[in-house]
């Protein structure tokens, strides 16, 4: 499992979202890896001040984060909506929106203002 961890600036726990590497990967080739630039910052963790490669998420940047999001939850959705039926156990099913679970938790962390950076480990 890789993570995208999110960090707010007043000190809140950070919030790691693990992802499979084939997730991982895909976003890594998608235009999510090319929005924003990962910059040297200094953030408090635990009390202990790091220098960490974190996105910004200023508005231009959440905004086009969001919209990348959207617009992969829909074509997954589509994805899943269309194979349905072939879905022949519980398990199968659960593997099959992994996917999109993962892009609704993402999308939600990008949409929280308290969250003020992203970084893509």
């Amino acid at each position: 499992m890789l993570d995208i961890i999110f960090y707010s600036a007043n000190n809140q726990d950070p919030n790691y979202i693990e992802l499979s590497e084939n997730i991982y990967e895909w976003l890594a080739r998608s235009k999510f890896s090319k929005i924003g630039k990962s910059l040297e910052t200094k953030i408090k963790i635990d009390g202990e001040e790091e220098s960490l490669p974190l996105v910004p998420l200023d508005q231009e940047n959440r905004r086009q984060l969001r919209l990348f999001f959207l617009e992969a939850i829909a074509n997954e959705s589509d994805v899943i909506l269309t194979q349905l039926e072939a879905y022949d156990s519980k398990a199968t099913y659960q593997q099959a929106i992994y996917r999109l679970r993962k892009l609704q938790e993402l999308r939600k962390c990008v949409e929280n203002e308290n969250y003020q950076y992203l970084q893509r480990v």
